[in-house]
């Protein structure tokens, strides 16, 4: 049987015995590149090699780079391939496949890494390459960044560090020398883009930092939080709250959310943001103390719901513009839900959403089947009806809720098909009745009186004339 050797190079000084074996007594060597530090023991081995510079020279992406190395590899017979740590870690997947193939015996010899040839302390940590750094670093371990090669990188990884560690934060920057020895830099986090002599053996060392230093805080931190508000010896208040004892905050916090919005203030959002998310966080914490569920769940489910909503981002499902983009998602709602009616469809629409939201909301989900008045026009007509529906029952004294409920129905639905928000609509015309009654009463003590001691003939007078300032 064929076989195929990856021989992992270290740094010249790290290169094990086996890799250097199998280097040595190949009956073909293949090199990954030339021009990388750790290349230093295949060229003086004095063995003949091949390179796969050229097909990183003429590959139009990764994909086809993987696919022609594998090709090269096991176009022929037995042979070793040196490479540059774990550089052909993206080169597997078409390694494997061709050698079950063409039936090469694959072999990987271990190998010292990076981080542990520079840092020979390591004993724990995380190790990560450069360009592929993930959203979440744990921050209470030590951290070792590999294959930091050039200043752009290591200016996104500065980046992606201070996200979690203040610009002071030392780390320690180990640059591998001509002579296959390493030479260290400690320094504060910010100087790190500035630093000269990177290559493709470079390791970062970034120590662990304590929970109350950190200058920036994600996700999982505000989870650690609440957990530890919630401990034995956490908070008395945090403790004692329940699912239903937290109702009410998060209604809140989604209507305070909703008027930073409205003021268009970054700060006050972010904060509102964070306090809607805290509520979140909350229900998470507590539900996974009674074993029921998780944070982990929380997202999975979000995540999941995402992509089963969006068959035309994730599946074949074609959808162009915004309206057909709401089709498929109420189509994907309704199954996700098993909804086998329209009633089921409106019934969704929960009952404790404020009554206008909820009203409309209703109506939109009629009208997708057709259910709804042409235009704005003849909806007005009906409100005319109800209003004198209501007048006659004002008049007999009875069936007024009923008739008033019909109105305030009628008014929605002109409401919604001029295009405008019920409860938006509802909040103007509260916010101009406070405008107003406010130059009354101003109006008012500039003529010596006191609003809540006129008459009403009085109060009307002033109202007009607020009226016709605008107001």
């Amino acid at each position: 049987m064929k076989k195929l050797i990856i021989a992992p190079l270290s740094t010249p000084k790290t290169v094990t015995l086996a890799v250097m074996d199998a280097i040595c007594n190949a009956d073909k060597l293949y090199l990954q590149t030339a021009l990388h530090p750790c290349a230093k023991p295949v060229k003086d081995s004095g063995r003949d090699y091949i390179t796969m510079d050229d097909l990183y020279d003429e590959a139009e992406d990764f994909s086809a780079l993987n696919i022609a190395i594998a090709e090269r590899l096991t176009g022929g017979d037995s042979c070793v391939y040196a490479v540059m740590g774990d550089g052909c870690f993206s080169q597997m997947p078409e390694i494997e496949r061709l050698c079950n193939e063409r039936g090469f015996l694959l072999t990987v010899l271990p190998a010292v890494s990076y981080a542990k040839a520079a840092f020979t302390r390591y004993q724990q940590g995380t190790v990560y390459t450069a360009n592929a750094l993930p959203k979440r670093l744990y921050t209470d371990y030590e951290l070792y960044i590999e294959e930091l090669d050039d200043a752009l990188l290591a200016s996104d990884v500065k980046l992606a560090l201070n996200d979690y560690y203040p610009d002071e934060h030392k780390v320690t920057l180990a640059s591998l020398q001509d002579d296959g020895q390493y030479s260290y830099q400690t320094m504060p986090l910010y100087k790190l883009d500035g630093v000269r002599g990177l290559n493709a053996a470079s390791v970062l060392y970034v120590p662990p930092i304590a929970f109350e230093d950190k200058t920036r805080y994600g996700y999982y931190d505000v989870v650690d939080v609440m957990e530890r508000l919630r401990a034995k010896d956490g908070c008395p208040w945090d403790r004692e709250q329940t699912h239903e004892s937290l109702k009410r905050a998060l209604l809140e916090e989604c209507y305070e959310l909703l008027e930073a919005i409205d003021q268009k203030d970054d700060e006050h959002m972010i904060e509102e943001l964070g306090d809607v998310l805290m509520q979140v966080v909350f229900h998470s914490t507590i539900a996974k103390e009674q074993y029921r569920f998780n944070e982990h769940d929380v997202s999975d489910t979000l995540a999941k719901k995402l992509v089963f909503r969006h068959p035309h981002i994730f599946g074949d499902v074609k959808a162009n513009t915004s309206d057909e983009v709401l089709t498929v998602w109420d189509a994907q709602k309704r199954q996700e839900k098993h909804q086998t009616t329209q009633t089921e469809v409106l019934r969704s629409v929960p009952k404790n959403f404020p009554a206008l939201i909820r009203c409309q909301k209703v109506q939109k989900k009629a009208s997708k089947i057709g259910f709804d008045w042409k235009c704005a026009q003849d909806a007005f007509y009906k409100l005319s009806e109800e209003i004198e529906e209501l007048r006659l029952a004002i008049n007999k004294g009875e069936g007024i809720e009923d008739e008033l409920s019909d109105v305030y129905f009628s008014l929605v639905n002109i409401t919604r098909l001029l295009g405008l928000d019920s409860e938006d609509i509802a909040n103007i015309a509260t916010n101009k009745f406070i405008a107003r009654f406010d130059t009354m009463e101003q109006l008012a003590k500039r003529d010596g009186q006191d609003i809540a001691n006129l008459t009403t003939e009085m109060q009307d007078m002033y109202w007009e004339m607020a009226k016709n300032q605008g107001n």
